[in-house]
């Protein structure tokens, strides 16, 4: 509890501060988007990084060199909210989550996604669900790379037993032709969601696998892309867990 409490403390000044930081890089934005870009995505790694040193969570990353210089579609296995904190200190370059669209209604929060390219999906919209795909691949296209968890929720069962990927969510790589980096994350312990509303300090190991090129890959291997990266960061996170 008292993890929690000191967290939320050092945390709540920046949600104060979101709207002065975002109107000056908005300002910021109207000469040099590139500029705006690159600093809102620094300024947010550090936070995440400052958030998982408070909270305990000490990450060991695996394949860090697999992390292209180009835009990429990320793709993970999803167990905590933590997820997003651990991937996107790693992030190169500009990258956009998409998200489920109850976050859409989050005060500050959204706004401040919104800055980051993040997309919210309604997973019962299939025409919106569409637009989002399509909006994803032009933000490819355009260099913003995107993160997905194609199991399209949070896995609240047993973490070996992934959920099955959503193969649509893969059409943003196999249509803008961008790389596919498997992302595996394995917990040691739960960080937050079995034992809310407490903090516990955990060890966290990311891996990020090599880059798969979509055109590189029969159309039968294309069509069974997602079961594949399911396959493989199922392996992985199997492997991973082991070092704990």
């Amino acid at each position: 509890m008292i993890r929690l409490i000191i967290t939320v403390i050092c945390v709540i000044p920046i949600f104060i501060l979101v709207y002065p930081f975002l109107f000056i890089e908005w300002i910021i934005g109207k000469f040099n988007r590139r500029s705006r870009d690159l600093s809102v995505l620094r300024v947010t790694q550090g936070i995440c990084k400052y958030i998982l040193w408070l909270s305990g969570t000490k990450v060991t990353v695996i394949g860090k060199e697999n992390l292209p210089d180009e835009a990429a579609l990320y793709v993970a296995n999803h167990q905590s909210i933590f997820d997003i904190l651990v991937m996107y200190k790693d992030m190169k370059d500009l990258t956009g989550f998409v998200s489920k669209n109850s976050m859409e209604k989050v005060p500050f929060f959204s706004d401040y996604m919104r800055f980051l390219y993040c997309l919210f999906l309604d997973r019962s919209d299939i025409k919106q669900g569409l637009q989002i795909i399509l909006q994803a691949i032009d933000y490819v296209k355009k260099g913003i790379s995107i993160a997905i968890f194609p199991e399209g929720t949070r896995n609240k069962g047993d973490a070996l037993e992934l959920l099955p990927f959503k193969e649509g969510s893969f059409k943003i790589a196999l249509k803008s032709g961008c790389p596919i980096i498997p992302v595996t994350i394995a917990y040691d312990t739960d960080v937050f969601e079995s034992h809310v509303p407490l903090l516990k300090k955990t060890r966290v190991i990311v891996e990020y696998g090599a880059p798969i090129y979509p055109k590189e890959l029969s159309k039968e291997e294309q069509k069974g892309i997602g079961a594949s990266c399911q396959e493989q960061i199922a392996k992985t996170l199997e492997k991973n867990l082991k070092l704990f």
